[in-house]
């Protein structure tokens, strides 16, 4: 392992950060524990010379934890289920998946 690969697990191990998931592939695939670290920015979105702001929810990942994601495959934090929308993307190093998602 890379001094960034485990510098990036240490941060997922870290309670303060990141916390308990539930994966599933496709939204109903065999469950998988994981820790996932989620974010919950305003998103500025414009329509002609309007511009909407919208909650979102970004979900992170650790790679070595999950070998694909997907849209359609889901997450569940706290008692409520996400669903992957749109492709969700890997940081530089592809030490971390990146998705939004929204409550299914």
């Amino acid at each position: 392992m890379t001094a960034f690969a485990n510098a990036t697990a240490a941060l997922f191990r870290d309670p303060n950060l990141a916390q308990d998931a539930v994966w599933r592939s496709g939204g109903a695939g065999l469950p998988v524990a994981v820790r996932v670290m989620m974010r919950r920015p305003d998103t500025v979105t414009g329509f002609g010379e309007g511009r909407f702001v919208t909650d979102s929810v970004m979900i992170d990942v650790e790679c070595a934890a999950l070998g694909a994601l997907a849209p359609g495959d889901t997450f569940e934090i706290g008692g409520v289920i996400y669903e992957v929308r749109g492709e969700p993307v890997r940081d530089a190093q592809r030490h971390v998946w990146k998705a939004e998602g929204r409550e299914a």
